[in-house]
């Protein structure tokens, strides 16, 4: 078969013949049809990950956590846990039965492979950790991201009166709007602008923040949020934090919660399967009205060296086709 194989930790995956996967007890063979191009992907072929040499034990090794696939009797699955040297970037791989999920009909295995992971970021904190009410406001910080675009049609399916997304590429601030955000901020000011222009949508009223950017431009935006005199109207504004690509680090003052309102809490806290498979069943149920969108970007497999190192991506989702 073919796939995207690791010589050595460090080096771009290959695109070249290897050895087909044998089910052995308790396995199923899948034949691929869909791997999201991951960041963790990248990570452990880097050997940068924590479980870089337990992913990929053996060398040479195919690379990719997870994907989509047919199994022998053509149902369409997620699948993980590929036995090492094999992994989700190839024609075929053999996975444990018990790490399959049946993938509901009218559901592309493109959608299925993207969708579910980037949407159930912001999903699960609105509906289920902050328990979101219809009408509230909520301001998605790095909302041009692939997960952020999503943030912003999940906020408004759930009824938020008011989305506010923030981002730095104008193309992809204007984008999110038509996903839904009534009002963007682009993020390339002067730290006076940035501040003037949070703190009008502070004074509008927020009370919900999606982070997912942390580092400087959270640190203006909750410095926006502290208030100039105590103030008794119990208004909270929660700040849910989910990533970090503008930096791991930011100086939190004491005075930002003292008097603010401000909660901040993670994305995954209380997170349960249930949750997740409830959560998973809702995405599925939009897809089907056509109400959740995702810009793709769809590249065969044999051109993986050639993908694997790009960064123009611009808040597409890069899916890869055997």
């Amino acid at each position: 078969m073919k796939a995207a194989v690791l010589h050595k930790f460090g080096e771009t995956p290959r695109y070249e013949d290897f050895a087909d996967p044998s089910p052995g007890k308790d396995e199923v063979l899948i034949h691929v049809k869909a791997v999201a191009f991951e960041n963790v992907d990248q990570m452990i072929a880097r050997g940068e990950h924590f479980a870089s040499r337990q992913f990929l034990s053996e060398l040479p090794a195919v690379v990719g956590l997870r994907g989509v696939g047919e199994r022998p009797d053509g149902k369409l699955v997620g699948f993980s846990g590929a036995r090492s040297p094999y992994g989700a970037l190839a024609e075929k791989a053999v996975v444990p039965k018990e790490s399959t999920v049946l993938i509901p009909d009218g559901v592309s295995a493109e959608e299925a492979v993207a969708l579910p992971p980037a949407a159930l970021t912001s999903l699960f904190p609105l509906k289920w950790g902050v328990k979101m009410k219809p009408g509230e406001t909520v301001l998605i910080n790095g909302a041009t991201g692939i997960a952020g675009k999503l943030a912003v049609q999940i906020a408004k399916l759930l009824g938020a009166g008011r989305v506010i997304g923030t981002g730095r590429n104008e193309e992809s601030l204007q984008r999110i709007k038509e996903l839904g955000a009534d009002t963007v901020l682009n993020l390339k000011q002067s730290e006076d602008s940035l501040f003037a222009s949070f703190q009008k949508e502070v004074d509008e009223g927020i009370d919900i923040i999606l982070d997912f950017l942390w580092g400087y431009p959270t640190e203006i935006l909750i410095k926006s949020i502290v208030p100039k005199e105590i103030s008794l109207s119990g208004h909270r504004t929660h700040l849910i934090q989910i990533g970090e690509k503008a930096g791991s680090d930011l100086k939190l003052p004491a005075s930002a919660l003292r008097t603010s309102g401000l909660e901040i809490s993670g994305g995954a806290a209380g997170i349960t399967p249930a949750f997740i498979q409830e959560g998973t069943n809702l995405i599925w149920k939009w897809l089907k009205e056509d109400k959740l969108h995702m810009d793709m970007e769809r590249v065969l497999l044999q051109d993986i060296e050639n993908v694997w190192n790009r960064s123009d991506f611009q808040g597409k989702r890069i899916v890869i086709n055997p």
